[in-house]
């Protein structure tokens, strides 16, 4: 078994990034298509059922097919991050990736700090990652079965 690299806080933002220009560049002629050039200038935050759909219900969906396909976003394939099972080092359950993508709401709501989390963690969890019981490791390394923090 290889030894595991966690994927630390700089790296996890470079693939956050990467994610968000590329849901940018389906969602925003989406948007402008649906609710043209308006929608860039109103002062509503929210603009109607369509602005649920494309901005929360869709980017989440795709989120999650690609974690439970491939384990990972663009983003964290582009810089060679997986998603992988705290305990087993295997595949997370799709239980484990819908709590996860859940999770995130509860790490950034108290300021990002459940996010920011990852960057002081031994382990390089965030609060989503803990909640769902997940690491993000480089290189799609493997994870010895049971590991836990005093192990390490």
């Amino acid at each position: 078994m290889n030894e595991q690299e966690y994927a630390g806080f700089w790296v996890r933002v470079g693939a956050a990034l990467i994610d968000s220009i590329l849901l940018l560049i389906v969602i925003a002629p989406l948007m402008t298509a649906i609710y043209g050039m308006q929608y860039w200038t109103s002062p509503n935050y929210f603009q109607g059922f369509w602005d649920v759909v494309v901005n929360y219900l869709l980017p989440a969906i795709a989120i999650i097919i690609f974690w439970i396909y491939r384990a990972a976003t663009p983003g964290k394939m582009m810089l060679k991050l997986t998603i992988v099972d705290a305990k087993t080092g295997g595949q997370p359950s799709k239980g484990q990736y819908i709590g996860r993508y859940l999770a995130y709401y509860v790490s950034a709501i108290p300021l990002f700090l459940g996010l920011i989390w990852v960057g002081i963690d031994k382990r390089k969890q965030g609060w989503h990652d803990m909640l769902a019981g997940t690491l993000v490791l480089r290189n799609n390394q493997a994870v010895a079965v049971n590991s836990t923090p005093e192990d390490e």
